[in-house]
């Protein structure tokens, strides 16, 4: 079966990719239910194996963006790693980070045909999109009184300093969460650190840089296997996609660094609940 993949559709769907990846209200999830809402070629678009492969491979753009975003970080992170220095944050945040990786690529690779299965239901996005709604809540409902003090205001410093290899461990596990579509990978990550003590900034700040890593895995995985598919010859649209992904991203960090430094993640878990309950109505009766 012939893939049709224009120009517009990748346009649309690097923006739902760049917009909704590090916002926590999946970016998967909003890539399933928005063709499905609207219906007609776009369902049919959707329903297409390939258009799993072109919205992960999408994640590279989101993945440059990341690692831009936070370029002076990852330098010190790297440059710590690279030259074992084992006492310094950076080297522990790495291997934080790495710890925390292993887990859900593992799941991945493993149940990959499972949540290929799933990757294209409505009605399951719609479902995972709620349950992410009420993570989000009931992590600002159980830290709206705790108040943690953190010694320093370093961000590697305080992250090594409420998170250990074993919690790092359970957040990499908590992560595999959001290969179901609708389950945010950021949210979710968030959550855990909100609940470990770190504020919502700090909390942020670890979920984009454990999410840099997992994006670009998972796009890497998957950008061979369109070679071989239904999109070769199409990747006119796909770079544009990319691009688009790239730019939605970029933006889309530095808003949400500001919004966390002040604000919660209510509006969040509101609009998952919200937008869940009414697509589980649509799709499920």
């Amino acid at each position: 079966m012939i893939f049709h993949f224009s120009y517009i559709q990748a346009i649309v769907t690097g923006l739902l990719q760049g917009i909704t990846e590090l916002f926590p209200v999946s970016s998967l999830g909003h890539t399933v239910l928005v063709p499905a809402w609207i219906g007609g070629s776009w369902a049919v678009f959707s329903e297409s194996p390939t258009y799993l492969l072109v919205a992960i491979a999408l994640h590279l753009g989101s993945a440059i963006a990341l690692f831009i975003a936070f370029a002076p970080r990852w330098i010190v992170i790297l440059r710590s790693t690279l030259t074992l220095k084992k006492n310094e944050p950076g080297f522990r945040v790495f291997m934080l980070l790495l710890i925390g990786t292993i887990p859900v690529g593992l799941i991945g690779i493993v149940f990959n045909d499972f949540f290929l299965k799933n990757f294209q239901k409505p009605l399951s996005a719609a479902i995972f999109l709620f349950i992410n709604g009420l993570i989000l809540l009931g992590a600002e409902r159980l830290t709206s009184r705790r108040h943690v003090h953190l010694t320093t205001s370093d961000p590697d410093v305080a992250i090594v300093e409420r998170i250990s290899n074993g919690q790092a461990l359970v957040i990499g596990v908590g992560q595999s969460a959001a290969l179901f579509a609708g389950i945010s990978r950021f949210g979710v990550t968030m959550s855990f650190g909100m609940l470990r003590g770190l504020s919502r900034s700090l909390a942020a700040d670890f979920a984009f840089l454990l999410s840099f890593p997992v994006i670009l895995g998972a796009s890497l995985f998957k950008l061979p296997k369109l070679a071989h598919g239904g999109l070769s010859g199409l990747y006119g649209p796909l770079l544009v996609g990319t691009v688009v992904a790239f730019l939605a991203t970029f933006i889309s960090v530095k808003v949400l660094i500001k919004w966390f430094k002040t604000q919660s993640l209510r509006p969040f878990a509101f609009y998952c609940l919200l937008i869940g309950l009414i697509s589980i109505i649509k799709f499920g009766f």
